[in-house]
């Protein structure tokens, strides 16, 4: 008797894994991809990773002691947002403290003593930090999903997380047993007046070579009394960027990743260039966007300081306000209105 799918069937989820359908491609996708052509693109990865000629990141000088108190509370309608580095920020928002992909660890690798290094501190230490309430976890990547941060908050701090399906089971490892697993579209309410919805992005899950897929990737809509903060987790451009706006409404603060994304030929799938983030700023209706999973772990060819410039840039071209859309300094703390 064939065993019963862990998960509904849905348009990204075939029974056995999941994948990214033709409404987050920017043309043709809608299946996984054939075995030959996962093999192929294995292959190019490989030939990269191990044939390229990439120049290392140089050693980068203390950064400025950052500006802003992460501990203060923000007046109503406002966010108080902490760049912490990568794809980890500090949000309190609402009565609410959350922390996103929080990786505070020397190396995002399944081992201490190998793969990628930090370039440069967290830009505030956890103890620094006030008590978590929630964990947004948006895939199972080691640059986001970093099981001895995770140790360290829930032994503190033991927040609640929300994450994408198939997620639960690595978060145990962590010792969190608060979990609340979403599809995209799912929304949980925490509060009478705070939800949040799991919301799609163009990427692949993986913590090993056997489980490709096994789960979900992931942003997340936070709705606070109708006020709008969306968290895009890790993604290629794409359609969904508008079908988030459409359906979840204009986020009034976008926080959107702008690096690891050279060569175009391998990173463009799954990871936005400057210009695609600008244009998902845009497709979303944002009212402001933040810029992340920059100049922390060298995991692509780009230069470390390519991602700020190249989306400022990239703003000024479509012909937005400075402010529309900017890079916060490690370990700054800004107001921002929603």
């Amino acid at each position: 008797m064939p065993q019963s799918p862990r998960y509904p069937l849905s348009d990204h989820f075939n029974g056995e894994v999941f994948f990214n359908p033709a409404s987050t491609a920017p043309g043709p996708a809608g299946a996984p991809p054939p075995a030959n052509r996962r093999r192929g693109g294995l292959i190019a990865i490989l030939r990269w990773q191990f044939g390229g000629d990439r120049r290392p990141w140089p050693p980068q000088p203390p950064d400025p002691a950052p500006a802003g108190d992460p501990k203060a509370l923000p007046p109503p309608g406002s966010a108080s947002v902490t760049f912490i580095g990568h794809s980890t920020f500090l949000i309190r928002v609402g009565g609410l403290t959350i922390l996103t992909d929080p990786v505070f660890s020397e190396r995002c690798s399944p081992v201490s003593w190998a793969g990628p290094k930090r370039a440069r501190p967290p830009g505030r230490a956890f103890a620094d930090l006030p008590k978590i309430d929630l964990l947004l976890l948006s895939h199972n990547h080691y640059d986001h999903m970093d099981l001895p941060s995770l140790r360290a908050i829930r032994r503190r701090d033991n927040p609640q997380a929300v994450t994408p399906l198939g997620n639960a089971v690595h978060l145990a490892k962590a010792g969190l047993g608060r979990v609340q697993e979403l599809d995209w579209w799912q929304s949980t309410t925490l509060r009478h007046d705070i939800r949040v919805t799991a919301t799609p992005a163009r990427h692949f899950s993986s913590r090993s070579l056997r489980d490709r897929n096994h789960s979900l990737w992931s942003g997340f809509m936070l709705d606070i009394a109708g006020q709008r903060l969306f968290f895009a987790g890790d993604s290629g451009a794409g359609g969904h960027w508008a079908e988030i706006g459409q359906r979840l409404g204009a986020p009034d603060l976008a926080l959107l990743p702008i690096g690891a994304y050279e060569p175009r030929a391998i990173m463009a799938p799954v990871h936005m260039n400057p210009a695609e983030a600008v244009a998902a700023h845009q497709a979303l209706g944002a009212a402001r966007s933040v810029g992340m999973h920059f100049g922390t772990f060298q995991l692509t060819d780009e230069p470390i300081d390519s991602p700020p410039a190249a989306m400022a840039a990239a703003r000024a071209e479509a012909g937005l306000d400075a402010n529309a859309f900017v890079a916060l300094g490690f370990g700054e703390t800004r107001l921002f209105s929603l």
